[in-house]
């Protein structure tokens, strides 16, 4: 999994989803990166934290998937996607990304990081039984152990 960054004042955690074992295309990533400032959500107080699954689908079609924490316990999403015009894409550009508006909030690939994320969430700046809670930095490197997401159960 590649590190957190920081974009627009916000800590990002990333997972990448695709069946090419090369990974994902590095341009692919570059512009998936790119259009993330448009879709985080402005500050609110809560510990400027997101996650993001950018998945390179089988077909043209990569998709970006940004959930960011606000008001304290809830999962805020927006989305984008290229190379897949029955989504509102120009063109099969997998590096072309456009915003999205539909109400989807992953495909069964895409999902397994929002279980795990929640529970790290609850655990390193929902628990106040522990006196370092909230500790994004304990957050930030409580990730979901490398490999498939389709054989999580």
């Amino acid at each position: 999994m590649p590190p957190p960054i920081e974009v627009a004042g916000r800590w990002i955690k990333r997972y990448h989803v695709t069946s090419d074992p090369a990974g994902i295309a590095p341009e692919v990533e570059s512009a998936a990166y790119a259009i993330l400032p448009e879709l985080l959500p402005a500050p609110d107080g809560t510990p400027p934290a997101t996650f993001v699954v950018l998945h390179r689908g089988g077909d043209d079609g990569a998709y970006l998937n940004v959930y960011s924490w606000v008001w304290d316990n809830v999962l805020h999403f927006r989305g984008a996607a290229a190379g897949q015009p029955v989504l509102g894409c120009p063109d099969d550009d997998p590096a072309h990304f456009v915003t999205t508006d539909r109400p989807w909030i992953g495909c069964v690939w895409e999902l397994p990081p929002i279980l795990h994320e929640r529970d790290a969430w609850v655990r390193h700046v929902l628990d106040r039984r522990t006196p370092e809670v909230p500790d994004l930095d304990a957050y930030l490197t409580d990730s979901l152990p490398e490999g498939t997401t389709g054989d999580r159960a």
